[in-house]
């Protein structure tokens, strides 16, 4: 038990980092983290559809 506890508060100390970097990540990369997840979302369907599209042109021809 005592083993468990001791564990828990370098969790909570990587969970408080983890926060703390989320909230500057605007002012160290100049647009917020929604922005740069929807930009990265955008990415990744764009790589789907292109790989999509050349699946489709090898079987066709």
């Amino acid at each position: 038990m005592d083993e468990r506890n001791k564990k828990r508060p370098a969790l909570n100390r990587r969970l408080g980092r983890a926060v703390a970097y989320l909230r500057e990540w605007p002012e160290r990369h100049g647009q917020s983290l929604q922005d740069q997840v929807w930009r990265g979302v955008g990415y990744g369907v764009g790589s789907g559809a292109v790989s999509l599209l050349i699946v489709w042109f090898e079987g066709r021809f």
